[in-house]
């Protein structure tokens, strides 16, 4: 599973997402119990160090050991140690390392972009999750990817992600494929999950060039209007990435 390097950073409405996931708010579970939580292809801990903090238990599985060793730094530098296990393996490996059914919560957040069968990793990740576990999936969408490319001036680009295979914007584009609304709600549902809420995240972001946002109040309005454009039905197709929230 060869990770992107440049995998999307958390934004404010993906991580209250998060959140609500691990609260259990949408399915009844206790409020506030500590939860058992996998991050698949969580990399560095960007997301792992911050759910632990909230005094879950959390495994990053991570096929790069570069990126696990400096896991392993951070949660000593945070104190969590005890709280962040390493992993090292890919996502379809997952019924090898880790017990089938031994999570509340399963993270995959930029991976099907990038590995090989994104239908074996979304089935692995259902078999390790516990009946009414939780999956949290992040995933790039091409119609975001080819606005970006025609404000950009890039016309070849954007009319090869909008008509090639994967929605790719060229050749040596990083990511293997891209998704909508459609094509990510139907690989989780032939992997056997129910999706119970879809946000969008980063419908503007990626758009906004960073001199407009240097003050803290232009930054607080570009947060208020991805937190207004995630919830948004006519905005959903411009986000940069769609957060599906499912059921196992």
């Amino acid at each position: 599973m060869a990770k992107e390097r440049g995998r999307p950073r958390t934004s404010t409405v993906l991580w209250d997402g998060v959140q609500r996931l691990l609260r259990g708010e949408e399915g009844g579970d206790a409020a506030g119990a500590p939860r058992s939580v996998v991050d698949l292809g969580g990399g560095t801990g960007g997301l792992a160090v911050r759910v632990a903090a909230l005094g879950h238990e959390v495994v990053v599985v991570d096929p790069s050991p570069d990126a696990l060793a400096a896991l392993e730094r951070r949660t000593a530098e945070a104190g969590l140690a005890g709280r962040v296990r390493a992993v090292q393996g890919d996502a379809t490996e997952l019924a090898d390392l880790l017990p089938a059914g031994s999570a509340d919560v399963l993270l995959c957040h930029g991976v099907l972009e990038v590995v090989d069968d994104p239908a074996a990793a979304l089935r692995a990740a259902h078999a390790t999750l516990r009946p009414g576990g939780r999956l949290s999936l992040l995933v790039a969408q091409w119609p975001a990817t080819v606005l970006a490319r025609v404000l950009a001036g890039q016309l070849p680009q954007a009319l090869h992600a909008l008509s090639g295979t994967g929605h790719r914007w060229s050749g040596t584009d990083p990511l293997r494929r891209r998704f909508d609304l459609a094509s990510a709600t139907g690989l989780a549902e032939a992997a056997g999950f129910t999706v119970t809420d879809v946000e969008g995240t980063r419908t503007f972001s990626e758009l906004v060039p960073a001199a407009c946002t240097e003050s803290e109040e232009d930054a607080a309005l570009l947060r208020e209007l991805e937190a207004r454009a995630a919830r948004s039905p006519e905005l959903l197709a411009l986000a940069g990435h769609l957060h599906l929230h499912a059921r196992r």
